[in-house]
């Protein structure tokens, strides 16, 4: 069997984990000088009722390649395989700590590290989809030429509440030239080659909602798909957002899903948006 690994940028449904074995390297977020991990001493209720609290601008944290060593040997024995797939490489430095630690154990495992180029419910997606087909019988390379194919079919589209989490944290481009009396307008952000990328910008919460939705079919049309709608402490409006894609799209499923920790700590609560591949590539 393969291991499979992600880590805390991930975003799934409840089950996921367990139905597809997937194991999450946990990822830390810092208030000043309290660091928390994710899943394990905060959970999202805690991370949102500590932002409206502090009124601090979380960060994240990187773990260690010793910490990834000890993950790593905590769910596998010597000789066996590993499939740790992670957030975009060009969002985070997880990536590379993950290739630090592959090679300092290469002699112990059978390490492949992959970057999704992305992450939230992508990264979720992709997994279950490697375990899927791990399961059916595909080899490893097949699994990831599958990987590859989603990686550069995937479409990922939201707005933002807030600007103030995405300027601290330089995670979207672009966010920099709106200051000043550009605070209130709600930005759409797509995933472009591995970045977060500023291309529009509109003044209400429900124009930003109608330009995700023009945007992710602009991209997908008509074609089946597998979609998420992802939220950081919205529930109401992704519930409404999903009615709305359900009538406006060819779905294989709809998910709805709360942003990580990692990740909302870096857009801010409120965002939300879209993730969206084809069923068929």
């Amino acid at each position: 069997m393969i291991h499979i690994v992600t880590d805390g940028s991930v975003d799934m449904p409840p089950g996921w984990a367990e139905k597809y074995n997937i194991h999450t390297l946990p990822l830390m977020v810092r208030f000043d000088e309290n660091i928390y991990t994710s899943g394990l001493d905060i959970s999202p209720i805690n991370f949102y009722d500590l932002v409206k609290q502090t009124k601090i601008v979380p960060k994240t944290s990187l773990p260690s390649p010793g910490q990834v060593i000890d993950f790593y040997r905590s769910i596998a024995r010597k000789g066996e395989k590993i499939l740790s797939l992670h957030v975009s490489s060009k969002l985070s430095g997880t990536y590379s700590v993950i290739k630090l630690a592959a090679r300092d154990v290469e002699n112990e495992f059978n390490v492949i590290p992959f970057d999704s180029g992305a992450g939230s419910i992508a990264l979720g997606f992709m997994c279950r989809e490697a375990r899927i087909m791990e399961n059916a019988g595909y080899n490893i390379q097949a699994i990831i030429n599958r990987l590859e194919a989603i990686k550069r079919n995937l479409t990922v589209v939201f707005t933002m509440d807030t600007l103030e989490f995405a300027r601290l944290n330089g995670r979207v481009t672009a966010v920099q030239s709106l200051l000043g009396s550009f605070m209130k307008i709600k930005p759409i952000v797509y995933l472009k080659d591995g970045l977060l990328e500023m291309v529009d910008k509109v003044r209400t919460r429900n124009s930003s909602l109608d330009e995700v939705l023009f945007a992710v079919e602009r991209r997908i049309g008509q074609k089946p798909v597998h979609l998420a709608v992802v939220h950081a402490n919205d529930p109401d409006e992704a519930r409404s957002l999903s009615h709305l894609v359900k009538q406006r799209f060819v779905c294989r499923e709809v998910i709805i899903t709360d942003l990580s920790i990692p990740v909302a700590a870096n857009l801010g609560p409120g965002a939300i948006g879209i993730v969206a591949y084809p069923d068929e590539i």
